[in-house]
């Protein structure tokens, strides 16, 4: 890898605009005085960052669940779906993954299967990181099938600052493991109910990467896993 490539990563597609928004302010503020145009020029670098789209190395093995989102496991516990997903009404392991402003927020499928149902359901903006940002945040679900008909549970929540929930997926869609199906802007989390007696790979604290971290794995009876914090 070129040294280059380490530090200038692809920007998505969304964040196009808002990076031209952030140039012009800037462009404003040199006017007004240079202190304050330098401060938009390092808003503008972050605006860039945030939106980045790097790629990422998926592991390919029938099985594995993978990260949706880059970020920090917040939440580990057993929760019911979202009810206007339509799945059984039985608690199951929620990983809750949460990320910060400095995190890429591009989304990706914890495993390939069809989408058999979206649901966007408005909320509030509570600071992602607690426990009741689930069920009172502004959310957007999906509900992925693997071949052999179970299903995992993936909800985009918006946070404090996130005020804009992207999916660029649809109903009926089939997803591989690892691919971009989502965005959200500026603060947020992810969450994956996890198929009933399946135990996840992660503790909390641990740095999950998007697409690449192995959340959990379907032909494993592994006990869930117990991390030491150093």
């Amino acid at each position: 890898m070129r040294l280059r490539d380490t530090f200038l990563k692809p920007m998505h597609p969304e964040g196009r605009r808002f990076v031209a928004i952030f140039a012009a302010i800037t462009v404003v503020l040199f006017l007004i005085a240079e202190p304050l145009g330098w401060i938009g020029v390092g808003l503008t670098i972050w605006c860039y960052y945030f939106f980045r789209d790097p790629k990422r190395a998926t592991p390919m093995r029938d099985g594995l669940i993978v990260s949706p989102a880059d970020g920090v496991v917040s939440l580990i516990e057993k929760a019911v779906p979202p009810p206007e997903l339509g799945m059984a009404n039985t608690p199951l392991t929620r990983v809750s993954v949460f990320m910060s402003v400095f995190n890429c927020h591009v989304n990706r499928a914890p495993i390939g299967g069809e989408i058999t149902e979206i649901a966007y359901r408005p909320g509030k903006f509570l600071n992602a990181s607690l426990d009741k940002a689930s069920k009172d945040n502004e959310r957007n679900s999906l509900c992925i099938q693997m071949e052999d008909g179970r299903q995992i549970a993936v909800v985009q929540i918006a946070g404090l600052v996130a005020r804009r929930i992207v999916c660029f997926s649809s109903t009926g869609d089939q997803l591989r493991t690892g691919e971009r199906f989502g965005l959200i802007r500026f603060g947020s989390r992810l969450d994956v109910y996890l198929p009933e007696g399946v135990s996840p790979m992660v503790d909390l604290g641990q740095t999950m990467i998007s697409g690449e971290t192995v959340l959990a794995d379907l032909s494993s009876g592994e006990p869930p896993r117990v991390a030491r914090v150093d």
